[in-house]
């Protein structure tokens, strides 16, 4: 169609890069903390040794220098304790430890997860402020000694980083996870812990578990009950005359140092990100659970409701009136703008309809082509054809004045692309026998679909509209009439003042403005229309984002009947809660779900990521086919529906996702039209083009 008055400013393009922004930002998340947790460049759990630690270190001392002439070792002198605590800081335990050794009056070092300093700063500055020495435990804590070179590095940068931002602290002391006495840096440790202390770290260990306290020894406990009690009973050894830090036992200043202010900052930036990180992995947890939720419910309605309308169309309901048939005369209103290669078609199949009495009205809105030359040659064959010129305005300004030259009471609208079953204008005007309905959408089929992109619209279609009409039949509560086929009553449309012009959806406002004013809305399955559906995926994009732009438009401007009383009240309570959950925000919330999905497979457990995907696509399956089986298609389309997930679906997200941020940011669309091939004719499906082209132009078609 022609760009309407609705659309006049060409929409942003600077919020791609916020898109792609956001998509970057969700996943260095995921990355990061697929490292910190062991599932990014998977740090595992300790190899056995499969050789010992050199000689002259394996001396039973616990704390190791390494230096230009070898490895030294060094031990507490007799009578000192140095308490060390792994692991933390933990919002359970650490201030139970705190508090145990402030009412011994001793002071000890807290071996860190610089993950864990990160998300309790105030732990780690009450370690320090208490008195205690912290030292690095790495960031995540996986296994030095067979962890990548650049896990390596950024598990002990990245911990220097989050003390700073913690506590405005470094520290020069290390343990090696997964280690106990000097003796266990055995294998690949050994040269990890080598690797460290040319960083400037002294490398603790622990001393045996055999060896007395009160000769000076280094103990290892964890944050845990169990850490706990060894720690107080130990304290209890009155034989031991000091429990210290590690510095403290060695006399020396403590490992434990201030930063400058710009690593200061730097620190607290990892702490916020970290924040950060865990709120947005949170939400992404919670947003998983709601599409998925929100899908398969989607489904289930879906084939509760079909099943409910077919039931209807079976049997009279109790009180329901035998209505009469409707015979009256129809106005066919088509407008067209540069529809030469489909018009001819169009009204070829209007002439077959087998209702008694028709007539039909081109409206040629300003076309560059021969649209008008085409239907005119029609028109000049036969008198219920007639062809309207206007200067371009906009498919509800054609329609408006298509409206304005109808001789009946009964209005159909066609797009210029779509082929009419001989039975489809007879059904699709017999809902109209109740004097409560005011509009009938029928049922669009996809004539095109010989492509695999033809294929995947076609199974949309069929899944998602067809079954959504359905569902909106039986709640009363129908959204849309399309404009490829839709009936109805002269007056109702007269009485909300015709086709509006203030949305892209001009189709979808006029059905919520019937809805609006007291009428009825129904779907006639029976009616079928074939249209040409776009062939490339720049026009798939065009109109869809059109379209969701418009519906967004229709939603913003008849929102005022969710507060309504009566049908119309009902309708908009109904109707955009449906679309708003369904329609938005599932297609907002998938992006990140699917990017979940791919994380899982790559990073966790990837059996369990295709049991969750290929459940889902079961579900998909069995409520396409029951689709499929109510239109009366052929089910071995079935077999591009996996395929229609990788792709297709990711289209139609980002089609939301680009519309919404549009209609945040305020913009108005230009319309955007499609080439036309003249491939909406379902006879086209079954016979080969050349040969379809000879038997049309044999038929006068």
């Amino acid at each position: 169609m022609s760009r309407g008055a609705a659309g006049v400013r060409r929409p942003p393009r600077g919020h791609w890069l916020v898109l792609l922004l956001v998509l970057l930002v969700v996943a260095v998340a995921l990355l990061f903390e697929g490292w910190t947790t062991h599932q990014v460049d998977a740090a595992r759990t300790k190899p056995p040794c499969t050789r010992p630690i050199p000689r002259e270190a394996d001396d039973g001392k616990p704390l190791l220098r390494f230096g230009p002439k070898g490895v030294t070792t060094v031990a507490m002198p007799p009578g000192t304790v140095a308490l060390t605590f792994d692991g933390g800081p933990d919002p359970v335990w650490t201030p139970r430890l705190l508090d145990l050794l402030r009412g011994h009056h001793a002071r000890a070092t807290f071996f860190v997860y610089g993950k864990d300093a990160a998300r309790h700063p105030e732990l780690t500055r009450r370690i320090l402020r208490e008195g205690h020495e912290v030292g690095s435990y790495t960031y995540s804590g996986g296994d030095f000694g067979v962890a990548s070179p650049l896990r390596a590095r950024l598990e002990l940068s990245l911990t220097q980083t989050a003390l700073a931002g913690a506590a405005g602290v470094n520290t020069t002391l290390l343990r090696l996870p997964h280690t106990t006495a000097a003796d266990t840096l055995c294998g690949p440790q050994w040269p990890a812990a080598k690797r460290a202390a040319e960083q400037g770290y002294l490398v603790v260990a622990s001393d045996r578990k055999d060896r007395e306290p009160w000769r000076g020894v280094v103990t290892q406990h964890s944050q845990t009950d169990l850490g706990y009690r060894e720690a107080e009973e130990l304290l209890r050894d009155r034989r031991v005359k000091s429990f210290t830090t590690i510095s403290g036992g060695l006399g020396r200043p403590s490992f434990t140092e201030g930063v400058p202010v710009t690593e200061e900052i730097e620190g607290e930036g990892l702490v916020w990100s970290q924040r950060l990180g865990k709120a947005f992995l949170t939400v992404m947890v919670w947003t998983l659970t709601l599409a998925g939720v929100l899908g398969v419910l989607r489904m289930l309605l879906f084939a509760l409701f079909a099943r409910l309308h077919v039931r209807r169309l079976h049997r009279l309901r109790p009180g329901a009136p035998r209505l009469r048939e409707v015979r009256d005369p129809v106005t066919v209103l088509v407008p067209a703008y540069n529809e030469e290669a489909g018009i001819a078609s169009t009204v070829y199949s209007l002439l077959a309809s087998t209702h008694p009495h028709f007539q039909i009205i081109v409206i040629d809105d300003g076309s560059t082509d021969a649209t008008a030359d085409i239907a005119e040659s029609i028109a000049n064959a036969d008198p219920r054809v007639a062809v309207i010129r206007q200067p371009n305005g906009g498919k509800p300004s054609a329609l408006n004045t298509g409206l304005a030259h109808a001789r009946y009471d009964i209005i159909v609208m066609v797009d210029a692309d779509t082929i009419f079953e001989p039975e489809a204008l007879a059904r699709l005007v017999q809902p109209l026998a109740h004097p409560a309905v005011g509009a009938v959408s029928g049922n669009t089929k996809v004539g095109n679909r010989r492509r695999l992109l033809g294929k995947w619209q076609h199974l949309e279609y069929v899944l998602g509209f067809n079954l959504d009409r359905r569902m909106f039949e039986v709640l009363e509560c129908m959204p849309t009439v399309p404009g490829a086929i839709g009936a109805y009553r002269r007056d109702a449309l007269m009485g909300v003042g015709g086709v509006s012009d203030e949305t892209l959806a001009e189709d979808t406002d006029l059905t919520m403005a019937l809805w609006r004013a007291g009428w009825r809305v129904v779907y006639e399955q029976s009616a079928v229309a074939w249209t040409e559906v776009p062939s490339t995926v720049r026009q798939l994009w065009r109109q869809r984002y059109r379209w969701c732009y418009g519906t967004l438009q229709s939603m913003w401007k008849h929102r005022h009947a969710a507060v309504e009383v009566g049908p119309a009240g009902r309708f908009g309570r109904r109707v955009l809660l449906y679309v708003t959950l369904f329609q938005i925000v599932l297609p907002l919330c998938a992006p990140v779900v699917d990017m979940f999905a791919l994380f899982g497979a790559l990073f966790r457990d990837p059996v369990e990521a295709a049991l969750v995907w290929f459940g889902f696509l079961a579900v998909q399956l069995v409520t396409a086919a029951y689709a499929l089986r109510l239109d009366r298609e052929r089910l071995r389309v079935l077999w591009v529906l996996p395929l229609q997930q990788f792709v297709y679906r990711q289209l139609m997200y980002l089609v939301v996702i680009h519309s919404v941020t549009t209609a945040l940011l305020g913009t108005r669309l230009k319309w955007h039209s499609m080439k036309r091939t003249g491939t909406a004719d379902p006879y086209l499906l079954h016979t080969p083009p050349q040969e379809a082209r000879q038997s049309l132009q044999g038929s006068g078609r």
